[in-house]
């Protein structure tokens, strides 16, 4: 009879247990670095030993205590003269009851406050954006360099790159292992979103390659959020964030047509969108809102998400609560990207004429130059008014700006549809995006 292959399993307790694993290493050592290395030699442990012994029943507490012996011996063997290091080494010393991991052990009781801590280092703002993504996937997402790698289109070296150097960086800043408060606790926790929801976004609506959606990403950002929702039950605008990210991904088997083609939101299938994640994203919309003040960005995002789970169809739409929403987060949030946003909802609400006007005021914004759904959204709102030629133009340059295959096809079609000689096929605006 064939032994079953364990790396499977092993595979999917480190994809668990490894951000709580670091996140506890970390807060012993002070070193992000240190912390995966040690990690990391518990995962060979476990991948040397597991297939003899099987998975014990505690597979974390297991894996903690390995780790701690590794950096045990790590400080033991270093015998520098330093007193921090000769203190790690003592503290470390300390913790080691038993010779041997206790595989039926418990995890340490403040796993919660060492996760929330490594969030606020691995999106610390003192890294660049693609530096914090790619740590945070790392440490917090278990994801691999290869799978970063492949879902950002970018080389492994590159990846692997960023993270060496983010971890560097920390270090040589000597940025505390704690939970920042005050003033730099907004600032940081804005960084976390921020992060978590470039992340969602890339699954979302993958910028580049082949693929119009990468689902695997989502659930990781989905999965930050909630982790970082339980961590962080006082703060509105993280129950915002996963609001917005529990509605946007219930559509996401509705985004896709039997051919892999793109479906605009206003002609999807609404009894394909998840009530479940539904559920839950206006659940947690609640919470933000009894947590009482003003809304925040990613709350406000979320009330205009809910306005389109709401409606049973998509003519019964409340456009006009949603230019209205766009309006409140234009002011707290102004960006070229809202204001274009914003253009589709006032065009949905009070016609395209009015939209265009708002759109034909950013072609000269420097930040939109490239971006392709500026000309996207004037087509469309250009074919509405029966200027076919301009709309043809506006939609071929969408397509020359986009380096995703499928958004690709999507706006060639529809500047073929508004080629001379062809008449109607205009789908409103209601991507998901401008409008959402």
């Amino acid at each position: 009879m064939t032994t079953p292959d364990p790396r499977p399993a092993i595979e999917a307790v480190w994809r668990i247990e490894s951000p709580r694993l670091i996140a506890g290493l970390a807060r012993t050592v002070r070193d992000v670095g240190l912390a995966e290395d040690f990690a990391q030699d518990a995962l060979v442990a476990a991948l040397q030993q597991w297939p003899e012994s099987g998975v014990p029943d505690n597979p974390g507490a297991w894996l903690m205590a390995i780790g701690k012996r590794r950096a045990f011996d790590h400080f033991r063997r270093r015998a520098v003269a330093d007193r921090k290091h000769r203190e790690l080494g003592r503290e470390l010393e300390t913790q080691q009851e038993e010779p041997v991991p206790d595989p039926d052990g418990k995890v340490d009781d403040d796993f919660g406050d060492d996760l929330l801590r490594l969030m606020f280092i691995a999106c610390h703002p003192i890294l660049s954006k693609e530096a914090r993504i790619a740590l945070t996937l790392r440490l917090l997402g278990g994801l691999t360099i290869e799978e970063i790698a492949r879902a950002f289109l970018v080389p492994e070296p590159t990846v692997a790159q960023r993270i060496v150097r983010a971890k560097r960086t920390l270090a040589e800043a000597h940025v505390p292992f704690e939970v920042p408060s005050g003033a730099d606790r907004a600032a940081r926790l804005s960084s976390v979103l921020e992060v978590i929801y470039l992340v969602f976004n890339e699954g979302y609506s993958a910028t580049a390659g082949d693929d119009w959606v990468r689902p695997g990403l989502c659930e990781d950002a989905l999965r930050l959020g909630r982790v970082l929702a339980e961590l962080a039950p006082r703060e509105p605008e993280v129950h915002g964030l996963v609001a917005l990210m529990e509605i946007q991904a219930s559509r996401l088997r509705s985004r896709i047509g039997p051919g892999g083609e793109h479906i605009l939101l206003l002609d999807q299938d609404r009894s394909r969108w998840d009530q479940l994640l539904i559920r839950r994203g206006l659940a947690a919309l609640r919470r933000a809102e009894e947590l009482g003040g003003a809304l925040g960005p990613y709350a406000l995002q979320a009330a205009i998400a809910a306005c389109h789970a709401r409606a049973r169809t998509a003519a019964e739409t409340d456009w006009q609560r949603i230019a209205a929403l766009y309006d409140a987060l234009a002011e707290i949030a102004p960006s070229p990207v809202v204001e274009l946003n914003r253009a589709v909802a006032i065009a949905m609400a009070y016609g395209p004429a009015a939209g265009l006007e708002l759109v034909d005021a950013l072609t000269s914004e420097p930040s939109l130059e490239a971006y392709p759904l500026l000309p996207s959204v004037r087509g469309d709102l250009l074919a509405k008014l029966g200027r076919l030629e301009e709309a043809h133009d506006e939609f071929e340059r969408a397509a020359s700006l986009t380096r995703n295959a499928r958004q690709r096809e999507l706006l060639l079609e529809r500047a073929a549809e508004c080629a001379p000689g062809q008449t109607g096929g205009f789908s409103p605006a209601g991507r998901d995006g401008p409008g959402k």
